[in-house]
């Protein structure tokens, strides 16, 4: 990276000086100490050094400071200069060259990092119950969650993505009462769910267990033939089908469409766990009794209690009730360990900020089995407003909601994916719908995917006769396709050369791509993706713009095209961490 590049000159220059006595009281200097920024005034340079914090060992001033290491790097066709306290470096053109140069050469792995240590890590993300459709929420989690993984697979980690099917609890056999009423209805039964607002909240009442309840009565002869005399069910025997057998049909069939919906959103799970069988396995209750073995439960008020306190968290936590069940802390303690145990180095989830305090519990838990609560990162998002012709839509209950389903319907997938990426996952997304479904630059997707559309179209022309519509005459290629294709497949370090002093901002942002990849990967983040390739976008349109790519200058013809198969090869990787198309027309 060329901002690495100049640090690493200045830290080296530093050293040196220091060697000679020629940085005053200096007697050491440890990396890291300086770092490199843009300069508010793109005048004076591609990136600044503040050496400002060196005065108080050198006892030298700042600009002193800054000139004296100055001679001591090897400038190159590099140029350097100060101003009060920065060192700035304008880039020169070998360093640019060299840049176009890479991109060529790894294709596909330009801005994979090279020798860094990399971990088996597993990534939970989404875990919605299956009781139900996805809301949009759920929609930012799949999308977040899966362009993390597809980052760090490319950073070069061991990436095992893990959908948690929380199906142990009430929540099922709450489906399976709602869907029983639903069948019922299908089968001419007047009846509805309970009006008063307490006991509703004992049912699912939103009208998406409509289909499955036709499913379910379409099916049931064949699945459970014991249930049904003749050759379809009837109302009479209906009433008379146990609670489980709705819930185990409703469950199966809500997971069947998660999984379908997911599978068309882009989102490949490499494994679906239940809740209910990390229960069957007895692996909660030899974690609970790991726990009362080592002395970290006691009872209180008929209930057994965590002393999750002793580790971080502000207080103890029930893990039994009084009544004998457990809380969810129970089952999660189990899961976290049971990811441990499979031999994973760490250990990423995607909560809702409403987990907030769920935190420090869980790793106290983990803490107190005798692993490193160290190894557990929570990535804490917001939720998601809609927005329709300018009016936020309350989201919330199922009853009327709006799916998932419903919006990659409206906008595409595309464009559902970067939108819901494309902020920071502590942020609020305000998702405009109506936006994301429009073909202009302020659509930030239509913006991206019509630059490399752009970059394509380009590369067509360049080896497209042109035909006059009226007179029908013919006007040969610019290129060859052979010509073309040297460019693409045997790129020389010259090629570049003629369009590099119109070209510096444009190849400088091609640049940026590796220590974007380097930083999204390390902080977990995918936002900045979004945001580069925006930015990356609209230094390609600027550059379009102001110079003519097809031209009768040959070389400066072939330089500028070769930038264009650059553009083309960075904006194709980055879409393809988001899972975004990259269209070659639009």
């Amino acid at each position: 990276m060329i901002k690495d590049y100049f640090l690493n000159e200045i830290e080296s220059a530093v050293e040196k000086a220091i060697k000679d006595k020629k940085l005053g009281g200096m007697t050491e200097y440890k990396r890291g100490t300086l770092l490199t920024e843009r300069p508010k005034n793109a005048d004076f340079g591609d990136f600044a050094i503040n050496v400002s914090s060196l005065a108080r060992f050198a006892k030298m001033a700042p600009p002193m400071i800054a000139n004296t290491i100055l001679e001591y790097v090897d400038k190159d066709d590099n140029d350097y200069s100060v101003v009060a306290g920065f060192i700035n470096f304008k880039t020169g053109k070998k360093l640019l060259v060299n840049s176009i140069k890479e991109i060529f050469e790894k294709d596909k792995n330009y801005g994979k990092p090279e020798n860094v240590k990399t971990e088996k890590i597993i990534l939970e993300y989404v875990s919605a119950n299956p009781t139900g459709p996805f809301h949009i929420g759920h929609g930012r989690w799949a999308a977040m969650g899966s362009v993390l993984a597809n980052l760090l697979k490319f950073y070069g980690h061991d990436v095992y993505q893990e959908f948690y099917i929380n199906d142990a609890g009430s929540q099922i056999t709450k489906l399976g009462n709602s869907l029983a009423i639903r069948v019922r209805q299908q089968l001419g039964e007047d009846i509805d769910f309970p009006a008063d607002e307490i006991e509703r909240k004992n049912y699912y009442p939103g009208d998406y267990l409509i289909p499955t309840a036709e499913k379910f009565i379409n099916d049931i002869p064949t699945c459970h033939p014991e249930l049904v005399s003749g050759s379809q069910l009837t109302l009479e025997e209906a009433k008379k089908i146990d609670v489980k057998i709705f819930s185990d049909f409703a469950k199966a069939e809500m997971e069947r469409l998660q999984r379908e919906l997911l599978e068309n959103f882009r989102v490949h799970f490499d494994n679906f766990y239940s809740e209910l069988s990390l229960h069957k396995s007895g692996k909660v209750d030899e974690c609970v009794n790991k726990l009362k073995t080592s002395g970290k439960i006691y009872q209180k008020d008929g209930a057994d209690w965590f002393k999750s306190s002793d580790y971080g968290d502000d207080q103890d936590r029930v893990i039994k009730k009084a009544d004998g069940s457990n809380t969810y802390l129970t089952a999660d303690i189990a899961y976290h360990i049971d990811k441990l145990e499979r031999g994973f180095d760490r250990m990423i989830n995607i909560w809702g900020a409403d987990h907030h305090g769920y935190v420090a519990r869980v790793k106290a838990s983990i803490e107190a089995l005798g692993y490193d609560p160290n190894k557990l990162e929570i990535l804490l998002g917001q939720l998601v407003n809609l927005v329709i012709n300018g009016n936020e839509v309350r989201m919330g209950k199922r009853k009327n909601m709006v799916t998932l389903d419903d919006l990659i319907e409206e906008v595409g997938v595309d464009a559902t994916r970067f939108w819901m990426s494309m902020r920071n996952i502590d942020t609020t997304l305000d998702f405009d719908i109506e936006l994301a479904k429009t073909n202009s630059d302020e659509n930030p997707v239509f913006y991206v995917q019509y630059a490399h559309a752009r970059a394509c179209s380009i590369l067509r022309n360049a080896v497209e006769e042109k035909i006059n519509t009226e007179t029908g005459e013919k006007t040969p290629a610019p290129l060859t396709k052979a010509e073309l294709d040297e460019i693409v497949k045997n790129y020389s370090a010259e090629t570049i050369l003629p369009t590099l002093d119109t070209a510096k901002k444009l190849i400088l942002k091609l640049e940026e791509y590796k220590s974007m990849i380097k930083t999204s990967a390390e902080t977990r983040q995918v936002y900045t993706i979004c945001r580069y390739v925006q930015e990356l976008a609209a230094e390609f349109h600027s550059f379009y713009n102001a110079n003519r790519v097809i031209s009768e200058d040959k070389e400066m013809m072939k330089a500028r095209l070769a930038l264009v198969v650059a553009v083309k090869k960075v904006l194709n990787n980055a879409l393809d961490i988001l899972a975004v198309t990259a269209p070659e027309k639009m």
